[in-house]
Parts: structure tokens; C-alpha cells; sequence
């Protein structure tokens, strides 16, 4: 006998500990464990392991400094972010929040941004994997790896929020597995002491011995905090994750708690190891990658196939959140009236099946752009995305100065996790934010060009969601005249 779907209620998870089902349709399927290790890996993107070369090579040893001061605002958002979930769980976390503080035009809009800003990350990360699995098995094309790649995971996510609680259970800990290991493997040929090592054991010497801490000046830091500022992003996916786990409130609290450490260890720690085992100017850092080169220093052998086998986790990782996430905003919205009303249903399993093969399918159209017309429709697709995840912050600070008084009128008593120094370190980090988009258009190039088209596709949902508020209130007064 199968069950109907059903069409999800207005109203998100109750976040009552030990409440097996969430009110809005979605199953309580994702155990502490996942939700524990989706926290931890959800501040490890491809991003790190990636990009943290070309970040070192503009700013030397001072894009500590770039990691440090983005890293500060994360916590502080996440601080935020986690006052409010805990007190209101729910599978739309910031943008539900922004559409109850701030009004239906924010939540819309916001959540529609953040979609799309997974949907192409989907494109990405699955191109990414492709080229990585191909170079190991060349007689499959690229193409075949990414299709191969999204339907495994598109299938991940179909069958239970647990089938996804559980593949990320294994990526995540994978990525936190291995990055654990570099820091203590590479703190250890810092000082001399790892047996076998090839690296000459320096100390903290390589922090100053190429034209000092900041060998390219002070304004290398802004420069670096542009660089590194969207591979933080994800943080924020174990809010949305909350709504569908046994106790909420206990997951958010723990996530919100432990940001710092997890930031502190991953970012900032294996970035100080590879400074601290190879000058910043050495050129292996940009050539082979900043982890390939700090392993190739200390002698691990085979340490760009090792390092494969990391990236291609961390790219499955984001890909297999990237589509959860997606389809979790596209439920939300479904729910709320703001996107197609079958987004909102769910199956027998509480799976929103609808919500994820929408969005699962523009993911599809976004890869096939990428091969097709990769230096026009996709480059558009990806700096039109580009400042969302800065969006994303900005709102989940208004927001917030907002909810801090809706939630102690409603429900004080849920207030169990508080930002600190309300409403001064908010305000401080909204002008962190601010200030950051502002120089991105200052310092011009790829920078200017994301913040510009990001602002105009921002501009073009924002208006669509006036133009459907107005048309709705025009109908609802109908009705009641």
C-alpha cells in the first residue's frame, strides 16, 4: 500500500527534542552524528584545498590575516543565524527568518538568490569532479563523469534524508580525517621532529624570510579577503540540515558553539602549516597546489594522486550538500507560496522529490552550458552568483536585528543560543560586509564584475517578488470586497 504524498503545512520543524517529525511534511531522518559532521564539514569546501595557492601568491604569509578576518565575520553570522534557528528551526532557515522580520519580498528574494547560487555551484563542482575522474579513467569523456556523478548523488538525495545524512557522514569525515592528519603531520616537520622527513624543519621561519610578513604591503589583506571570502560559504547548510534532525535546537546550539575551533583548525591552521613548511613564494605553492607542495616538501610519496583523492571527496561532498541544500530552499519557498506548489510535497519517505529534481535539472541545463559555452552563458551563470554568499550574510544580519525582538515577544523562553554584544557586534559585521562589496567594486576586474551582475540578477527577483506581493494583496482585496 503507498502512502499519498502529502503538501507540506505553513509553519516549520517544532523543534520540540525528541519529536520524530517535523509539522512541515519533512522527516526527522538525519541522526546527531550526521548532523555533527555536516557542521564540521560544511566550513571545508573544494575551495580550500583549491584555491589557497593563488591566495598565498597575492598576499604571502599575511592571507593568514585575509583567512582570520573572514573567518571572524563567519563566526559572528553563524552566531546570528544560530540564535534563530534554535529558537525556529525550519527548512528555509534565514530566508523563513528574513520573510517573517523583514517581509515576503525579503524571504523571496534572498531564497531564490541562495537557490540559484547552489544550482550553479552543482554545474561547478560537478565539472570539477569530472576532470578529476577522468584524468584516472580516461576512456570515459568528461561529460559522461559529471552525468555519472549527479545522478548518483541526485539518487543520493531521492531516497531518504538519511541517504544523504549518511553519504556526507563519510565525505565530511573524510575531508576532516585528512586535514587533521596535515596539520599534525605538517606541525611536526615544522619543528624537525617527523621521522623521514625531507622538509628542513625551519620553525616558524618562512613566516618572515621572504620579504617579511607582508611582503606585498598591508592592502594585500583586502586583496586576500577577496580571494578567500566565498570558499567559507556553506557554513550555514547545518541551519537548514536542523529542521530534519531528532532534536534541533540541540544541533544548531552545538554547530553554533563549535564554529570557531572548526574554522580556527581547517582555515587557518593547514593554511599556517603550508606557510610554514615552504617560503610563500615558492612557485610549487601556485604549479601543483599549496597541500600538494607543503606534502611534496615533507617527502609523503604520491602526494598529488593523495590529494586527488581529497578534492574529488570535497567536491562530492558539496555536490551531494549543494543539491540538499537546493531542494531544501525550493521546499521552503514551495511552502511559503513563493515558488510552484509541488515543490512543497513530499513522499512516503518525507523526501521533497519534486523540489529536488527541479532543482536538479537546472543543474543539468548549468553543465551543459559549461561545455557548451563555457566563456559566455555559464560565465554569466557563475558571476551573476558570484556576491550571493556575501547577500546571504548581509541578510542574515538585518534579519536578525529584527527577530531578536519578535522572538523574546513570542517565544522568549527558545532564545537559548544569543549573539554577542546585541546589537553592536550585528552592526559591526554588517559594516564588515558592506565594506568588502565595496571594495570588491573598488578594486575592479573579476571582483567589480561579480558584485555588478550579482546586483542586477538581486534586482531582477526582488522586483518580481514587488510585482507578485502587489498582484497578491490586489487579489486578496478582491475577494474580501
Amino acid at each position: 500500500m503507498t502512502t499519498q504524498p502529502t503538501l507540506a503545512k505553513e509553519g516549520g520543524a517544532t523543534g520540540n527534542p525528541g519529536e520524530s517529525q517535523p509539522s512541515d511534511g519533512l522527516k526527522a531522518g538525519l541522526k546527531n552524528r550526521h548532523l555533527s559532521m555536516i557542521a564540521i564539514g560544511g566550513v571545508i569546501g573544494a575551495g580550500l584545498f583549491v584555491g589557497s595557492g593563488s591566495g598565498i601568491a597575492a598576499a604571502g604569509p599575511a592571507i593568514l590575516l585575509s583567512y582570520a578576518l573572514v573567518g571572524t565575520m563567519v563566526v559572528f553570522v553563524m552566531r546570528m543565524l544560530g540564535e534563530m534557528a534554535a529558537a525556529r528551526p525550519s527548512s528555509g532557515s534565514f530566508s523563513a527568518y528574513a520573510d517573517q522580520a523583514l517581509g515576503r519580498w525579503a524571504g523571496f528574494t534572498i531564497g531564490w538568490l541562495y537557490w540559484f547560487f547552489w544550482v550553479v555551484v552543482l554545474a561547478v563542482e560537478a565539472t570539477a569532479g569530472a576532470v578529476i575522474l577522468e584524468s584516472w579513467i580516461p576512456a570515459v569523456p568528461q561529460w559522461a563523469w559529471a552525468l555519472i556523478v549527479m545522478v548518483v548523488l541526485t539518487a543520493t538525495n531521492l531516497a531518504s534524508v538519511s541517504s544523504y545524512g549518511e553519504f556526507e557522514f563519510w565525505f565530511a569525515g573524510i575531508k576532516v580525517v585528512a586535514i587533521a592528519a596535515f596539520v599534525v603531520v605538517g606541525l611536526l616537520a615544522v619543528f624537525g621532529v617527523l621521522p623521514g622527513s625531507d622538509n628542513p624543519g625551519a620553525g616558524f621561519a618562512h613566516l618572515t624570510d621572504a620579504g617579511g610578513f607582508l611582503p606585498m604591503g598591508a592592502g594585500a589583506i583586502l586583496t586576500g579577503v577577496l580571494m578567500v571570502v566565498f570558499s567559507f560559504m556553506g557554513s550555514e547548510i547545518v541551519t537548514l540540515a536542523a529542521g530534519e534532525s531528532e532534536d534541533p535546537q540541540k544541533a544548531v546550539t552545538k554547530a553554533t558553539n563549535s564554529v570557531i575551533w572548526r574554522i580556527g583548525v581547517f582555515y587557518l591552521g593547514s593554511i599556517f602549516v603550508v606557510l610554514t613548511l615552504l617560503p610563500w613564494n615558492d612557485k610549487s605553492i601556485v604549479e601543483k597546489g599549496s597541500y600538494v607542495a607543503a606534502l611534496d616538501s615533507i617527502g609523503i610519496p604520491h602526494a598529488g594522486q593523495v590529494m586527488n583523492v581529497i578534492v574529488l571527496t570535497a567536491v562530492l561532498s558539496c555536490l551531494n550538500s549543494g543539491l540538499y541544500t537546493a531542494s531544501r530552499m525550493a521546499f521552503s519557498l514551495g511552502r511559503r507560496g513563493d515558488a510552484p506548489k509541488a515543490f512543497a510535497r513530499t513522499n512516503a519517505r518525507g523526501v521533497p522529490t519534486a523540489a529536488i529534481l527541479g532543482s536538479v535539472v537546472f543543474g543539468f541545463v548549468a553543465v551543459f552550458f559549461n561545455y557548451k559555452w563555457p566563456d559566455t552563458v555559464f560565465a554569466f551563470l557563475l558571476n551573476s552568483s558570484g556576491a550571493v554568499a556575501l547577500f546571504v550574510w548581509l541578510v542574515i544580519c538585518v534579519t536578525q536585528l529584527r527577530m531578536r525582538g519578535i522572538i523574546l515577544r513570542e517565544t522568549p523562553e527558545k532564545l537559548i543560543v544569543r549573539m554577542w554584544l546585541f546589537p553592536y557586534l550585528t552592526w559591526a559585521t554588517i559594516a564588515m560586509i558592506v565594506f568588502v562589496l565595496g571594495y570588491m567594486i573598488y578594486d575592479g576586474g573579476s571582483a567589480r564584475e561579480q558584485v555588478v551582475l550579482s546586483l542586477l540578477v538581486a534586482a531582477l527577483v526582488l522586483v518580481i517578488a514587488l510585482v507578485k506581493e502587489r498582484f497578491t494583496k490586489a487579489t486578496r482585496d478582491e475577494i474580501t470586497q
